[in-house]
């Protein structure tokens, strides 16, 4: 069974970095196109950044394109999202997810396995 395992949250300042990885065992990483995903208190998920399985040019959010980076190491089994200059409204609870296929997805509904998320609060 796959398995996906977020760290690498915290509580952070408004303008500070923050790396999430997330784990993946039980599935080669290679066959998945992977995304990130995050959800503010009462609100709804939404696609942070995604990847396809080749590792091609990576599809962001407006809200973060230019401060977050979306990566892969196949070779580890491990998705990252690098987040540079937080701000307050970042905050939210943080899960990857990953599914079979190739090319890019960006709905909530496109994926099959889900980590348990990490929490990211950035105070201001």
């Amino acid at each position: 069974q796959v398995q996906l395992v977020e760290t690498g949250g915290g509580l952070v300042q408004a303008g500070d970095s923050l790396r999430l990885s997330c784990a993946v065992s039980g599935g080669t990483l290679s066959w998945y196109r992977l995304a990130w995903f995050r959800q503010a208190p009462a609100e709804e998920r939404e696609i942070v950044a995604a990847i396809s399985r080749s590792g091609g040019p990576p599809y962001y959010a407006d809200s973060v394109k230019g401060r977050f980076t979306i990566s892969r190491d196949n070779a580890k089994n491990t998705l990252y999202l690098q987040m540079n200059s937080l701000k307050p409204e970042d905050t939210a609870v943080y899960s990857c997810a990953a599914t079979l296929g190739e090319s890019i997805r960006t709905s909530p509904n496109s994926y099959t396995y889900w980590g348990q998320g990490t929490q990211v609060t950035v105070s201001s």
